[in-house]
């Protein structure tokens, strides 16, 4: 049987070295580069990552299309998206990489070392009393693969760890809030952590009204927010003034509303706020090649995919 043909498609990537890797590892199969001609009507599958609105209507042998990365809003929103599987990646590498950012984030946060730097910077001796980790309450809005491995890890550092989550699915060891939970989740909550995925209903859902459900009791006073998740979640005038008046405490971001940030946005410059440029979990491309290609292999041997998003839902 003949291997289907894999058109790769990629904006705000490095897409050459994505295209390359690809054919290096396809084992026979054809990979088509989508900046170059190509005919349509000979393309079996996509791997994409924001591809234009419309750019894969008019394959008609299009059997399945792969996100590159975890979110995959970009692709649903196209409204002339093709009626076929649209497959997420779940990868140990990417889930380690965003466990690590999450762990590094609650950490900064929990021993004040914004703090410490302001010392430094007075060469000032100073050393306030330093709560235990059991002290601090962390919440995880999302408990899909991401959340879980998070919150497995800062469990294990002994965190107090809840996490939110639309279907309220139990969670081995997390205290697990259903929609219907979220005032309960958020009101034991002093490190909120999100990694929720962009859909109609939480578009938008980080904003004032949240911000002020928080903990306000918390060890360290103003709760913090961690958003790892998509930069559409956020309103990111309500962060900026919920920081002025001590809403919020601090907050780390590796998402925006406009991506790359602009250089005009009083984020940038505001001394509780943490950036990152959307790498909080960089995809590998030799991992995410594999994880596609073999997903590939499989189906064509007759198994079905694996990690299908539910386009009702949006993940």
């Amino acid at each position: 049987m003949a291997k289907g043909r894999l058109l790769v498609s990629i904006a705000g990537w490095e897409a050459e070295g994505w295209v390359e890797r690809f054919r290096d590892m396809g084992k026979g199969r054809e990979v088509v580069d989508a900046r170059e001609p190509y005919d349509p009507a000979t393309i079996d599958y996509a791997a994409v990552w924001k591809p234009a609105p419309g750019s894969l209507a008019g394959h008609p042998k299009l059997k399945a299309i792969f996100n590159l990365g975890a979110g995959a809003d970009a692709v649903l929103a196209d409204p002339a998206l093709p009626d076929v599987p649209v497959v997420r990646v779940v990868d140990p590498d990417l889930t380690a990489r965003m466990t690590e950012y999450v762990t590094l984030n609650v950490l900064m946060h929990h021993r004040r070392v914004a703090m410490f730097r302001d010392f430094q910077a007075g060469k000032s001796w100073k050393s306030p009393y330093q709560h235990a980790a059991k002290d601090l309450r962390v919440g995880i809005m999302g408990m899909g693969e991401l959340g879980k491995d998070a919150a497995e890890v800062l469990i294990r550092l002994g965190f107090q760890v809840a996490g939110w989550s639309r279907s309220g699915k139990p969670v081995a060891g997390v205290e697990i809030y259903g929609a219907d939970g979220l005032d309960a989740f958020l009101g034991r909550t002093d490190i909120l952590v999100v990694l929720l995925p962009l859909t109609p209903d939480t578009r938008g859902i980080l904003n004032r009204d949240l911000f002020g459900r928080l903990a306000r009791d918390g060890v360290n006073g103003a709760p913090t927010l961690i958003n790892a998740g998509r930069g559409g979640l956020q309103v990111e005038a309500d962060i900026l003034a919920a920081l002025d008046d001590g809403t919020l405490g601090a907050a780390a971001l590796d998402v925006f509303e406009v991506e790359p940030l602009p250089a005009t946005s009083p984020l940038w410059s505001h001394p509780r706020v943490t950036i990152t440029p959307h790498n909080a979990a960089d995809s590998d491309p030799q991992a995410t090649g594999a994880y596609i290609l073999n997903q590939i292999d499989d189906f064509e041997a007759g198994q079905p995919l694996r990690n299908v998003i539910d386009r009702a839902v949006g993940y």
